[in-house]
């Protein structure tokens, strides 16, 4: 059903001061970076730093786990609502690729990714 991890997103405060860390602390490569969302490579898996307003950050929110699917993302959404997982919202679409949203069973975030068809 899921191919594995497309990427993690991680909230940040504040978006030069997360770069500095993952790239030149930690030393993973920067992959791209557009105003306030960072991507760096950790050995294959993405983690994008997801720069937020500080209440939000502080508010709400952690790490997202993002997976992909093997097939559709509608075709995995539908099997998932069979299996009784309750997606809040319909699948999102944006430049970057679709998203369909969901909670694990302690609360947490998790997103099926589908990129975008070229």
């Amino acid at each position: 059903m899921l191919k594995g991890v497309a990427n993690i997103w991680m909230p940040v405060q504040d978006i030069e001061r997360a770069v500095d860390l993952y790239e030149n602390i930690l030393g993973l490569p920067m992959v791209k970076r557009d105003g306030s969302w960072a991507e760096v490579d950790a050995n294959g898996v993405t983690v994008g730093l997801n720069g937020r307003e500080p209440e939000g950050a502080e508010a709400e929110g952690g790490p997202v786990l993002t997976f992909q699917p093997e097939g559709r993302l509608e075709e995995t959404v539908d099997d998932l609502k069979g299996r009784g997982v309750t997606f809040p919202a319909e699948i999102s679409e944006h430049d970057w690729g679709r998203m369909a949203t969901f909670k694990d069973t302690e609360g947490n975030d998790i997103q099926l990714y589908e990129p975008p068809r070229s």
